[in-house]
């Protein structure tokens, strides 16, 4: 089965400590209603509440626009976070919870302490946008190009993969500059995911950790080219 999911060797013993395996979050939207999803995009699984959805502590969401910035409510469904307003033209979502409980590795040697950041990003064209979140991917005004960044500065190197729900993949490393070029050869929608590891010790919520991990995604529509693959069939969320 086709993933989304970027792995590292340092990733590895944040998988073995979730139970949700290689897990991101995204945004989509359907009309007026915006949601943030748990899961894994390509294979279309959506982690439900009860179950792995409850992980999550405050995710926070903000609509990016011209007249400025908006902080948005989110509430639990069964399936996803709702979101108090949806993305118009010219404008964006980005969301994360910074808040993920601290989770020990038992199986790495010696066990780790890791923070784990998941963050999405959603927008409504390809033209230019800034970085918002700590590790971001934002369009930069040409077709199918993005670039990477981590703390406002662009991140060389870095895997950065693209999937259809139809599970459709492809996959590119970032230059120098942080930008990594895609075609777009689908219509619909299309998630990038990219992964990020700071060894950098710190605090969150009062727990100390070892390792702070991220793992951010984008969401955009293409609306040209050829006529988009049936979405995979929907996997069994986890329990």
């Amino acid at each position: 089965m086709k993933r989304l999911a970027i792995v590292s060797g340092l990733f590895t013993s944040l998988l073995l400590a979730l139970p949700a395996g290689a897990h991101q979050v995204w945004l989509q939207q359907d009309g007026k209603q915006a949601k943030l999803y748990f899961g894994e995009f390509g294979d279309n699984l959506r982690e439900v509440s009860p179950g792995l959805l409850d992980k999550f502590v405050s995710p926070s969401a903000v609509l990016i626009g011209p007249q400025g910035d908006r902080t948005l409510e989110l509430s639990k469904a069964a399936n996803a976070f709702n979101l108090s307003a949806s993305a118009g033209k010219g404008e964006s979502i980005v969301a994360e919870d910074a808040h993920y409980p601290v989770f020990e590795n038992k199986h790495a040697t010696p066990p780790t302490r890791t923070a784990w950041t998941p963050a999405a990003r959603l927008v409504t064209s390809q033209q230019a946008q800034e970085p918002r979140l700590a590790l971001d991917i934002v369009p930069t005004g040409k077709p199918g190009q993005f670039k990477v960044s981590y703390k406002n500065a662009a991140l060389p190197k870095v895997k950065v993969g693209l999937v259809t729900p139809s599970g459709w993949m492809k996959e590119a490393h970032s230059d120098a500059e942080g930008l990594v070029q895609f075609d777009l050869p689908w219509q619909g929608v299309y998630v990038a995911e990219v992964h990020h590891t700071d060894k950098t010790a710190g605090e969150r919520d009062g727990k100390p950790y070892d390792i702070a991990s991220f793992v951010t995604t984008l969401s955009l529509i293409q609306p040209k080219g050829l006529k988009a693959l049936p979405a995979a069939p929907a996997a069994t969320p986890n329990k």
